[in-house]
């Protein structure tokens, strides 16, 4: 008797509202995919089914609208994004947990002010600066911008996991004859893979769906997925099914990455919790 009590409450408490959720959070994603299926005759007269399943829209995604260009520009920026970011995170984190030096606390607080702006207000001062340089319409440009939202956090994120590395293990090897950098290439990072590998994901999620940036930058040279989704929005009408192949397509790179590196992201993301 306690223990069908204990299931029902389970059920009822539990189990019911997880689906719910569940079901609320991928209704979105259900109805994308079916209508990118759907034929664009029976799209506006019966909606969006599985009746007549056909892959036009995604053929004429590559084909027509050129989508392999824009998917080859957000992998270029969101890895070069990623390895700008963590080589001058790590180096910053490592310098802020091994080090005491004045005025310290006053930059990490900076770092963590910095992502209190809303991106908008870095627009006008980047685009006068990458102008000034000629970088406009260049994968550097949007490099270097995406790098200004992602390093501020991946600084704090980086050093709470180097913080529980002991640097007992730094002198250690430097009195075996590494000097500073090497104790850190060779001793830490190897340590604190998996929080490496949790904010090199959160740079590239970040860079791949970053828009204000790609549109502004950009120029006419590099358009990213997510400007190339928004040009496929027309003045008097909306191609749904390219709109929405253009979306799942674009989220397919973030979801396989996450699949791959679900068991090192989660390692990561709980290391730093934990103090000692």
């Amino acid at each position: 008797m306690i223990q069908r009590q204990s299931r029902l409450r389970k059920l009822l408490l539990v189990e019911l509202p997880m689906l719910g959720i569940l079901a609320f959070t991928l209704a979105p994603y259900l109805w994308m995919g079916m209508t990118s299926v759907t034929e664009k005759s029976l799209l506006f007269t019966e909606g969006p089914s599985l009746k007549n399943i056909t892959f036009e829209n995604y053929s004429r995604l590559f084909e027509t609208v050129g989508f392999s260009k824009n998917l080859l520009d957000s992998l270029i920026v969101s890895l070069g994004t990623v390895a700008v970011g963590l080589l001058l995170s790590i180096t910053t984190a490592y310098s802020f947990s091994r080090f005491r030096f004045r005025g310290r606390k006053l930059l990490m607080l900076q770092f963590l002010l910095i992502n209190m702006f809303p991106i908008v207000l870095l627009i006008l001062p980047l685009f006068i600066l990458m102008k000034s340089v000629g970088l406009i319409g260049s994968h550097f440009s949007l490099i270097v911008a995406n790098s200004t939202i992602s390093i501020p956090f991946s600084v704090w994120m980086l050093t709470s996991y180097i913080n529980n590395i002991p640097q007992s293990l730094d002198e250690a090897a430097m009195m075996d004859g590494c000097s500073r950098m090497g104790a850190l290439f060779r001793v830490v990072l190897p340590l604190c893979i998996p929080g490496i590998i949790a904010t090199a994901i959160y740079i590239f999620i970040t860079s791949w769906n970053e828009y204000l940036y790609a549109l502004t930058l950009g120029g006419r040279g590099v358009r990213p997925i997510t400007v190339a989704i928004q040009t496929l929005v027309g003045e008097y009408q909306i191609e749904w099914g390219l709109l929405t192949a253009g979306g799942i397509v674009g989220a397919m790179p973030a979801t396989v990455l996450f699949l791959l590196v679900q068991k090192h992201l989660i390692a990561g993301l709980t290391q730093g919790a934990v103090k000692g």
